[in-house]
């Protein structure tokens, strides 16, 4: 049997990402059968396999170990400082899996519990646990507050998953909760994101990009394709009735070509005006680019897609639109001329370009049955998947972290004369 990974991303209480939560699939014939050791080998290897920092992005990784994962020693695949060892209900009755969980904290491996409840097996786990973590699919189960207090007087931290709903986020802040996981999570970061702004590092790179004595149409696509605020904006741009195209540009190449060197330049400078007024949310953004290479790299597995993996990749990016706007994804989609295939993708997940949008869905929220169902209608091969994946994670968080790290002098220096040159041009 095939087994799928994903991550998610687990926020502090300061809407921050802290750390990811490794998720694999979970059924009756996979991790959760004590008895099945082809899937504890399956997963050490594939984790042997990446580069944990660029899959984390330098964050803590949350997993679930069972008593065979545990007992493989698969945990050690990382160092204390890079995991928190979860576990469950099976961990917690295993007597031999009990005293291998000891070992680990004497280690230094930080320990959460994942569904902390209040029988008797649970409390033997208090010594060693330092992160209870709780379900609220239920806001209003009765004892939310009692574990919170709980854990807060035997000094844990205390996170909340399955928040999906504004209620469960409103609740779980209520309690005073340190972490939060949940697809409700993104969106409380919207107040924060300006209506179009862009990352200041990679905008700052294709400042030195177009004014570059021969500028290279290939690299600007490139830095223009990491960004879906900068992406809306040329292709909006583009379509626009300024242009009047017989046919619309479908792939930010060819905008690029459509619009010329000498209008970008122009492009890029009255952007400069307004890469000051705020900045995007990094996580929503860094969604946007997973969601394009993942939408890009799967398309090709397709037959009979009636977009271009071009396109494909824009439907990824411009999923997040909405949120990143401040308005209804339909309201932000009716200001692109992008097809209807994508359009209706994005809006009702209907056609194979749905299919195809809410494979990727299902498998960033670890929906295994749905992800399973719509590539069985794409007539997708399921034996690649993780491998494209995280294949597409690894690059993303390269290109991320080179955007985010600090700037050098000599790279100031170049967006100084790249910005007077621009002002010259426009001049």
């Amino acid at each position: 049997m095939e087994t799928y990974i994903v991550r998610q991303p687990i926020m502090d209480s300061k809407q921050k990402v802290a750390a990811y939560e490794i998720l694999y699939q979970q059924d009756e014939t996979s991790l959760y059968n004590q008895k099945d050791s082809t899937v504890a080998n399956a997963i050490e290897q594939f984790l042997l396999q990446f580069d944990n920092d660029r899959i984390l992005g330098g964050k803590q990784a949350f997993i679930t170990f069972t008593p065979n994962l545990l007992m493989k020693n698969v945990p050690r695949i990382f160092t204390p400082d890079k995991l928190v060892i979860q576990i469950e209900d099976n961990a917690i009755i295993h007597p031999l899996a009990q005293k291998i969980v000891q070992r680990y904290k004497k280690q230094g491996y930080k320990i959460a519990i994942s569904g902390f409840e209040f029988t008797a097996r649970y409390f033997w786990i208090l010594d060693v646990v330092d992160i209870i973590k709780m379900d609220f699919k239920d806001p209003h189960g009765t004892s939310l507050q009692n574990i919170v207090n709980i854990g807060k007087n035997f000094n844990k931290q205390v996170a909340a998953y399955n928040v999906n709903t504004q209620e469960a986020y409103d609740k779980a802040v209520e309690l005073g909760c340190d972490y939060m996981q949940g697809s409700a999570i993104g969106q409380q970061s919207v107040s924060k994101v300006h209506r179009m702004d862009h990352i200041q590092s990679n905008f700052f790179q294709l400042i030195v990009a177009v004014t570059k004595d021969e500028p290279d149409i290939d690299e600007i696509a490139q830095i223009i394709s990491r960004d879906a605020t900068l992406a809306f904006s040329l292709m909006k741009l583009v379509n626009s009735a300024y242009f009047a195209l017989r046919n619309r540009a479908k792939s930010i190449q060819q905008a690029l070509v459509i619009l010329g060197l000498g209008q970008l330049k122009q492009w890029v400078y009255l952007l400069s005006f307004r890469h000051d007024s705020g900045s995007a949310d990094e996580e929503l953004l860094k969604t946007s680019f997973l969601r394009a290479s993942f939408c890009s790299e799967l398309s090709s597995m397709v037959e009979g897609l009636p977009i271009s993996q071009s396109e494909a990749y824009l439907m990824g990016m411009f999923s997040t639109l909405g949120t990143l706007m401040q308005v209804s994804l339909e309201t932000a989609l009716s200001e692109l001329a992008v097809s209807d295939e994508i359009k209706t993708a994005l809006l009702t997940g209907e056609g194979k370009c749905g299919a195809l949008y809410q494979l990727v869905l299902c498998y960033e929220t670890a929906d295994w049955n749905g992800m399973k169902n719509h590539a069985a209608v794409l007539g997708m091969p399921m034996d690649t998947l993780t491998q494209k994946y995280f294949e597409c994670v690894e690059s993303v968080n390269q290109i991320w972290s080179e955007l985010m790290s600090p700037g050098r002098s000599t790279e100031d220096e170049d967006v100084k004369e790249s910005m007077e040159a621009l002002e010259s041009a426009n001049s």
